[in-house]
């Protein structure tokens, strides 16, 4: 684990507490070491400090996304307001815990972020080298997801942007949005997405289930695996970012909030 945090005492306990925890940290005091370090070595997870000097975290989010490196970040901020909040998931992170915190949050978040991000074991094979169904990526995760609204095309990956020819059994649509969970893509129509990996991770969720209505502890215990209570706006803030890629201009809505329950994908 990559730590960056400029308050001493800060740093210093989470270095500890995490390190009993049984990470192995690496702790520095600004984005610019953090950068470097990142660089140097790869991490498993960052764990950065938004308000920093010189480079801030935010600013070695924006980076490290923009040369393609997908590590999970979670961001450590004083900021409650939900322009901060999503000021730092247009940054490219994938969570964020509110200062003052409870360490044992921290590790819950990191643990969340871990397991979403584990490679997908090893296939396994008949003995005559058939590639058994195991092969497929994602598959128990496929298996717990799907719902009765979601349904299956054939296509392989094409160039960005374009739809992809067909192939069988990669991918899913629903409402006019189509993905390809091992290539990582989605398109909306002809349109490609850019999505981060939390925000593919949801509306996967909820192709795979169009047209059900899925709970708030439901989509926080399948995409975060951890339920933040009725209080946090972590959900309500990742599915209005989503919103806003999916839901080009005149384009009609299709993530619906059905109030005091939960979310669903449908065409009205």
């Amino acid at each position: 684990m990559l730590l960056a945090e400029d308050d001493r005492a800060i740093r210093n306990a989470l270095e500890r507490a995490l390190t009993l925890e049984g990470y192995r940290v690496t702790a520095v005091a600004d984005g610019v070491e953090a950068l470097a370090q990142a660089h140097r070595s790869r991490p498993d997870v960052l764990l950065l400090d938004v308000m920093m000097p010189g480079i801030d975290g935010l600013q070695v989010c924006r980076v490290l996304r923009a040369e393609g490196d997908r590590t999970p970040v979670l961001m450590l901020t004083a900021l409650v307001e939900t322009a901060d909040r999503i000021a730092g998931l247009d940054a490219g992170a994938d969570d964020y815990v509110v200062k003052p915190f409870d360490v044992e949050e921290v590790f819950a978040r990191l643990r969340a972020l871990l397991r979403r991000a584990a490679p997908v074991p090893a296939p396994a094979s008949a003995p005559d080298g058939t590639p058994t169904s195991q092969e497929q990526p994602n598959t128990r995760r496929t298996q717990k997801t799907r719902g009765a609204g979601g349904s299956e095309e054939s296509r392989e990956p094409g160039k960005p942007g374009e739809t992809p020819p067909a192939a069988p059994g990669r991918h899913i649509a629903a409402a006019g949005v189509r993905m390809d969970p091992q290539a990582r893509r989605a398109w909306r129509g002809q349109r490609e997405l850019e999505l981060t990996r939390t925000e593919f991770e949801l509306l996967e969720l909820l192709i795979r289930n169009a047209g059900i209505v899925l709970d708030h502890s439901t989509i926080y215990d399948r995409i975060w695996g951890y339920d933040f209570g009725p209080g946090s706006k972590n959900l309500a803030v990742y599915v209005g970012y989503l919103r806003r890629k999916l839901d080009g201009p005149g384009a009609p809505q299709l993530i619906h909030t059905v109030r005091g329950v939960g979310y669903v994908l449908r065409e009205d």
